[in-house]
């Protein structure tokens, strides 16, 4: 699977792209999500395309804002991007939700986009209540303390090890969900099953209510790890999808805590036997299980199989 269409809704509201140009009358600012993007070879840099919306919608009311393509001809780093939204923090004093590099896979593949260090988004807006960044390559991120952030999620066909660490390391008591695309060493994606286990202990994050560990070569050692994670006891939902999970990691999971309190498991994409999938349902007759995009359980070789989003 590659991120194939542009979400319509973020922060709970509907998208709406920003055109500097365009004569229609706009919405009220802060009853959409602004999309900020620039096609390729625009006539504007993402500089002159922020300072336009800057100018021409009240940004003392906006909420959300996504930001889509960065470049106007061969790709580059999203440093640019994020000085310029970051300079201009003090006039966006509602800013609530941010997506970071939403983009699809005709514009960039995912594991192509230049990123780096996001961390000056979390300093520069400490009301902000989510954030999402698509993308790992040159991905960096420091430990932080942020009191109001509620969500936090990394889409990545690799995901840097410093990066899980130190979101493991970071101060967030307000964050309720937390999603990782974990992705493949191929692409950078290098954390391993111990640079999990501050997100399974629980402590740090004390409200988090829901966990995603996905998109993994490591899928049923994770399982295996979250059978018998405090963390899981709080949840309501759990994903462990788009990864290679099998009947191993799988049964693995049933056999430890209860999973019966959770109101949603998300396991699409996966290699379960068509056995596993019927015990799932029915050892958690309550729960909400996503078993779409099976991939079969017939690969012998696990090499064959292949996480939903990597390239």
């Amino acid at each position: 699977m590659a991120v194939s269409r542009h979400i319509e809704r973020f922060h709970e509201l509907p998208i709406h792209e920003f055109t500097p140009d365009d004569a229609r009358p706009r919405p009220a600012t802060g009853a959409v999500a602004w999309r900020l993007s620039l096609e390729y070879g625009s006539k504007q840099d993402f500089v002159q395309l922020w300072q336009s919306f800057l100018e021409k919608v009240d940004p003392a009311g906006v909420r959300a804002v996504v930001i889509g393509a960065w470049w106007r001809n061969d790709y580059t780093s999203v440093r640019t991007a994020v000085e310029a939204i970051t300079a201009e923090a003090r006039r966006l004093p509602a800013l609530e939700a941010l997506f970071l590099g939403e983009v699809t896979f005709d514009e960039c593949e995912i594991s192509w986009m230049e990123m780096d260090d996001v961390t000056p988004l979390l300093n520069a807006f400490p009301e902000l209540r989510s954030l999402t960044v698509r993308g790992g390559m040159d991905l960096a991120l420091e430990p932080v303390r942020h009191n109001r952030l509620t969500s936090l999620r990394f889409e990545s066909g690799g995901l840097p090890a410093t990066v899980v660490r130190a979101v493991a390391g970071s101060e967030l008591p307000a964050l309720e969900r937390l999603d990782l695309w974990l992705g493949v060493d191929e692409y950078g994606g290098d954390a391993n099953i111990d640079d999990l286990a501050p997100f399974l202990d629980g402590s740090r994050l004390p409200k988090l209510r829901h966990l995603g560990l996905a998109n993994s070569e490591l899928q049923d050692e994770i399982a295996a790890a979250l059978a018998h994670a405090p963390v899981v006891a709080r949840l309501e939902s759990l994903d462990l999808s788009m990864g290679v999970l099998s009947d191993e990691g799988a049964a693995a999971l049933l056999e430890g805590q209860p999973l019966t309190h959770l109101r949603a498991l998300d396991l699409h994409h996966h290699y379960l036997s068509d056995a596993m999938q019927e015990r799932l349902c029915e050892s958690l007759p309550g729960v909400e299980i996503d078993l779409s995009e099976a991939e079969g359980d017939d690969m012998d070789d696990e090499d064959d199989r292949y996480v939903s989003v990597a390239e």
